[in-house]
């Protein structure tokens, strides 16, 4: 009898599954219409989207930093410190992680710099700064304004009752400041240039993307020079520092120098003939300044070329692995991929419509009215 039951309500489960199946098909099919045209909608969009979206091309550049060598410094002696001379004071050379670059990148300085880019464009005999590009001559295609209109047209509304900022480059006190269509560009710029890492075999790659293909070469181009020139200033700083530091003090031993010679030999022509203990003691006392001041100078001599070869050593070699090229075939956008996609939304945006309506929205209703 158990076994019976059990059998009956396996059947009747069964049953119910088919019923629910069935009547989810029907209902679906009762909204095929709803179903299409929400699919023609979002397919038209899509089209459009498709159609007038931006062009874009994206150039890359591949490099690695090596290091040139290990440092050769030393102090001066026993000498040198006796004239105060103490070249121990800077640390040793600095290394800079890859991970640092796209930071370097993304730095208020870096980005400024890349604004004064000068690219080539279509239809423009001379070449234009990206700033200029960006405030004078880029048009956003019908997408842009439809966003700008829309979507921006709240932030634009607000601009109108904001103060204006004044277009300056630099306060008074060398703090580094933006204008407010410097800082538009800058945040356009986010996703146009920057840099990929390679963690595990350290290679750097500068990536920029523009509407033209010349012009995304060349702004990678531009890139890596830039980048290049920050590694190198920021690797050479302390070397840098520290031959600075001993040209200066060469400087002033020289003067110090040229000072003693001329007392020592003035001292020397005139007293040729006098040969009292107190005009020899004064002799010695000037020759043993002369020979420590010409010692100390000498050793400054030879540390500020040590210097000028380590400064040499401390610069690094970026060897460039993939340089840049002119890309010939855009990378966006994916036509095809877009109608894709806007395609399926609306079909699956439909089908939820109608189960939603036919078994949510109408039970809802059906209970609204009883009450």
């Amino acid at each position: 009898m158990t076994d019976q039951n059990q059998k009956n309500t396996s059947v009747s489960q069964v049953e119910e599954d088919e019923i629910d199946l069935i009547a989810i098909a029907k209902t679906l099919w009762e909204g095929r219409k709803t179903i299409v045209k929400t699919t023609l909608i979002f397919m038209s969009i899509g089209l459009f989207v498709a159609i007038f979206s931006e062009k874009e091309y994206t150039a890359s550049t591949t490099f690695v930093a090596q290091s040139s060598g290990a440092r050769v410094g030393g102090s001066l002696g026993s000498l040198a410190a006796i004239a105060g001379v103490n070249l121990n004071s800077l640390d040793d050379e600095s290394s800079i992680s890859p991970d640092l670059y796209p930071q370097i990148v993304g730095s208020l300085p870096f980005q400024k710099k890349i604004l004064d880019t000068e690219l080539s464009f279509e239809e423009r005999d001379e070449k234009i700064t990206l700033y200029n590009y960006y405030t004078k001559i880029y048009n956003p295609g019908i997408l842009g304004y439809i966003k700008k209109y829309t979507i921006g047209l709240p932030r634009r509304i607000i601009k109108l009752f904001k103060k204006k900022r004044t277009n300056y480059q630099s306060t008074d006190d060398g703090l580094l400041t933006v204008s407010e269509k410097e800082t538009h560009v800058i945040e356009r710029l986010k996703d146009k240039v920057f840099v990929q890492v390679d963690e595990e075999y350290g290679h750097i790659t500068v990536i920029s993307k523009m509407p033209e293909a010349k012009a995304a070469a060349e702004l990678a181009q531009s890139t890596q020079k830039l980048l290049h020139q920050s590694i190198i200033e920021l690797k050479i700083k302390k070397s840098k520092s520290q031959l600075n530091f001993i040209k200066k003090m060469y400087s002033e031993k020289e003067a110090l120098f040229e000072e003693i010679q001329k007392e020592y030999s003035l001292f020397k022509d005139q007293n040729k003939n006098l040969s009292s203990s107190l005009v020899q003691e004064e002799f010695r006392s000037l020759q043993s300044e002369y020979d420590l001041s010409f010692s100390v100078l000498q050793e400054l001599a030879k540390q500020l070329e040590t210097q000028r070869i380590q400064v040499k050593k401390d610069t690094p070699v970026l060897t460039t692995i993939k340089p840049v090229f002119i890309p010939f075939e855009k990378t966006s956008p994916n036509r095809p991929l877009i109608l894709f996609v806007y395609t399926f939304l609306g079909c699956f945006l439909g089908f939820a419509y109608v189960f939603f309506k036919e078994n949510v929205y109408d039970e809802m209703k059906q209970k609204w009215q009883n009450h």
